[in-house]
């Protein structure tokens, strides 16, 4: 991509994943859902997912990948790079999400739905030796996040709930 090239912009609704180029940029906005992106310093190609539970809660049948699992997202995002000849191992990682979208309900934090994707989105992650890069993770309220294949940079602004907010 030229420098004065500007990236197509791709956003992600919820259950979706992207491997692109530089030439892309990726975006996506979360509430107690998950974004993982993955970038190859040298290759400048990435992948990003948005995935709304950890599991689905039983193995899915063969070709029933679904992106809306973070277990079954990170594959789908591992399958597209592997198309790219990327290697996984050279392969940075960023975990953004999770946030807890109804502070004024007596819930224990650790019980949340964004708690639990954030956690699985780290254990994912672990469990296919990728290092975490870094992670804005948990808190209150939505995400809007962009993810600039080319350069690898993830911007992430949190915004609390209107709720809160009002206080």
């Amino acid at each position: 991509m030229s420098a004065a090239a500007t990236p197509m912009d791709v956003f992600l609704q919820p259950g979706e994943y992207f491997v692109g180029d530089a030439s892309m940029r990726l975006r996506t906005m979360l509430g107690s859902c998950v974004a993982i992106t993955l970038w190859h310093p040298a290759r400048h190609i990435g992948a990003m997912s948005h995935f709304l539970l950890a599991d689905r809660g039983r193995r899915p049948r063969p070709g029933e990948l679904d992106g809306r699992y973070g277990d079954e997202a990170l594959e789908l995002m591992v399958r597209g790079l592997k198309r790219e000849r990327v290697k996984l191992a050279e392969c940075e990682a960023k975990i953004f999400g999770g946030g807890n979208m109804f502070p004024t309900h007596p819930r224990s934090a650790a019980d949340s739905v964004g708690t639990r994707n954030g956690h699985a989105a780290r254990d994912l992650l672990a469990g296919r030796g990728i290092s975490v890069r870094g992670e804005h993770l948990f808190g209150e309220g939505h995400r809007q996040v962009i993810f600039d294949v080319a350069s690898g940079a993830v911007w992430v602004r949190q915004i609390q709930p209107a709720v809160l907010r009002a206080k």
